[in-house]
């Protein structure tokens, strides 16, 4: 064998299936980190001194061969019961050599962690699914042997029917590693961080810029909106009454911290603190509606190590959270529509056009009732029919939420922005308006986050860069958030001083620029920027130092090339980036004094 990972295994007693199952989903998380998918497992009784009988101990030995497989791990298995001999190399790095201990205790006390009332009722809820087209008619939809079935014609539709699929299966586990995890470490984005909890990343200084980026263009949004930015605490105490309240009614799992005798929660929004805030303020009538809003750097939920992938699913994750306070149903449902839109208009800012992602709309059947005309106002600003979720009964706070839903390349689907109508923590929390009588009274709560997580955002963009790829277009991010926007290329070391006295010209108009002095061939460095998505590539001799002239590869043009003055090019990269923010790469420009961070 060659480059493969060998699992010296020794079976215990008490081990069983469940055991063989979480051990392969650990060993298939660092075969992820160091890049390697392929494993022998090999029966190594020296390992321990509590062995299980031989035929129990081949049972948990072949259940790891057949989960390794559902995996997609390729998969090898050393013969059981034998004296082998064995010869091999190490490679010299951090995870070369690990060990594990996983007993059926683990296996019991990971089903056992702190979960909210509202998850394990979320689990038992019925559901009653829907499509909705634009005219406001809910067409019953079930599953039926994997398939949607219905009267809806799903035909100008697929990626809501494998929404809808998606939804009503639900099924969270991943299996197969999606394509952005692959793309997030090529492009030195992002990368798992083994020193830390599963679904806690580490990001290199392109994925920062690109992060950062996102980051203060949503906060920009939601303030030219009216939003309050505010900053809170990263933990609450899990006795606060209104926090234990809170806890059981929304659908997750949590950290937990301990300090002294006291036990805290990792928020998984930016709700404690806000909530606690306005809980001291003193808020009059004229003054609704109140936003308040805080970019939370991190929330944290403890998803099951299942269900996290790469960018998609996180333990620990930026969050743009929004609430604002209303005075009843009717001034909340105003505002509503007014985020509706804002978190429109935020999705296409970053990129995402109405008809990429799905409208999902999920209520109780009282409010639909009273509030039909709403519903369906909200199908015609989305334009297109849209999933529906109806609740007999009340379970969580809210009593209307949607979301807008991105479908990727393995047909999982990923909640972007969203909002809901929270009839409950007013009251639980004390928030209170002063009314035109002098009177406190309750308000409505909406919660909104007009971009869904930071993080989920770049998993979505580079899903859709994959999807784009394998039906013939061009891989890409957004110009806005291209680490390098321009690359120069000197044709030799004759003309390195002369391109980066380009680029300093180009850095004056806000424009990321780099030189590639590199001593590879022409060829070569225009296949590296390629591959790194740089939108627009220049090769720089004689004839452009003389002419002013430049031909400029175009990306987005299949890298057409285009003769076009400096002047011609920063009109046209100012003219497609508009209003975005701008921000300098934490890089060294000269790429020949560039570190590699993944490789």
């Amino acid at each position: 064998y060659d480059n493969i990972v060998v699992v010296f295994v020794a079976a215990e007693k008490d081990d069983d299936i469940s055991v063989a199952k979480k051990a392969m989903k650990e060993v298939k998380e660092s075969l992820d980190v160091i890049k390697c998918n392929e494993v022998l497992i090999y029966p190594f009784a020296h390992l321990s001194s509590d062995l299980a009988k031989p035929s129990d101990a081949l049972k948990v030995i072949k259940e790891m061969e057949t989960e390794a497989k559902k995996l997609g791990l390729k998969t090898h298995r050393s013969p059981f019961g034998w004296n082998k001999q064995y010869s091999f190399k190490i490679k010299g790095h951090p995870m070369a050599e690990q060990g594990k201990t996983i007993t059926s205790k683990d296996v019991k006390k990971e089903e056992e962690e702190l979960v909210s009332k509202a998850l394990k009722e979320e689990e038992k809820i019925v559901s009653h699914w829907h499509i909705m087209d634009i005219d406001g008619k809910l067409i019953p939809i079930k599953v039926d042997k994997g398939k949607v079935v219905g009267d809806f014609d799903f035909k100008k539709y697929p990626n809501l029917e494998k929404f809808a699929l998606y939804e009503l299966a639900k099924n969270r586990e991943v299996t197969i590693a999606p394509p952005h995890i692959k793309m997030m470490r090529e492009m030195e984005i992002a990368d798992y961080e083994d020193a830390s909890d599963s679904g806690n990343l580490r990001f290199y200084p392109k994925g920062r810029l690109i992060k950062s980026l996102l980051e203060e263009f949503v906060t920009k949004t939601v303030i030219d909106y009216g939003g309050m930015e505010v900053e809170t605490p990263l933990m609450y105490s899990v006795d606060h009454p209104a926090a234990v309240a809170y806890l059981n009614k929304f659908p997750a799992r949590q950290y937990i911290i301990k300090s002294g005798d006291r036990e805290f929660f990792g928020r998984f929004s930016a709700c404690f603190g806000q909530f606690c805030m306005a809980d001291d303020m003193t808020i009059s009538h004229k003054d609704l509606p109140v936003w308040l809003y805080e970019l939370t750097r991190y929330s944290f939920r403890r998803e099951r190590k299942s269900e996290l992938a790469g960018l998609r699913r996180l333990r620990a994750f930026t969050m743009p959270d929004v609430h604002a306070f209303c005075k009843d149903i009717p001034q909340a449902i105003q505002e509503f529509q007014k985020r509706f839109k804002m978190s429109q208009e935020t999705l296409d800012g970053i990129g995402f056009k109405k008809g990429e992602y799905e409208l999902a709309v999920r209520f109780t059947k009282d409010f639909y009732k009273e509030h039909k005309d709403f519903i369906e106002l909200l199908l015609r600003l989305h334009g297109k029919p849209a999933l529906i979720e109806i609740w007999d009964k009340k379970v969580f706070y809210f009593v209307l939420k949607y979301e807008f839903n991105i479908v990727d390349a393995l047909g999982k689907c990923s909640a972007l922005s969203t909002d809901q109508i929270d009839i409950e923590n007013s009251k639980n929390y004390g928030i209170r308006y002063i009314d035109e009588n002098n009177k406190k009274k309750e308000v409505i709560i909406l919660h909104c986050s007009p971009s869904g997580a930071i993080e989920r955002d770049i998993y979505a963009l580079l899903e859709r860069a994959y999807l784009t790829e394998k039906s013939g277009g061009i891989s890409q991010l957004p110009l806005w958030l291209s680490p390098t926007q321009i690359r120069l290329i000197p044709l030799s070391d004759d003309f390195v001083d002369f391109s980066k006295e380009v680029m300093q010209k180009l850095e004056k108009e806000n424009i990321r620029v780099d030189v590639d002095d590199r001593q590879l061939t022409v060829q070569k460095r225009i296949r590296d920027a390629e591959l790194e998505w740089v939108p627009f590539i220049l090769v720089l001799g004689s004839r452009e130092k003389d002419s002013g002239q430049f031909n400029i590869r175009i990306r987005s043009e299949k890298s057409k090339e285009v003769k076009m003055k400096l002047e011609e090019l920063v009109k046209k990269i100012k003219d497609e980036v508009g209003d975005k923010p701008f921000k300098k790469l934490s890089l060294p420009k000269i790429l020949s004094k560039r570190p590699i961070f993944v490789g």
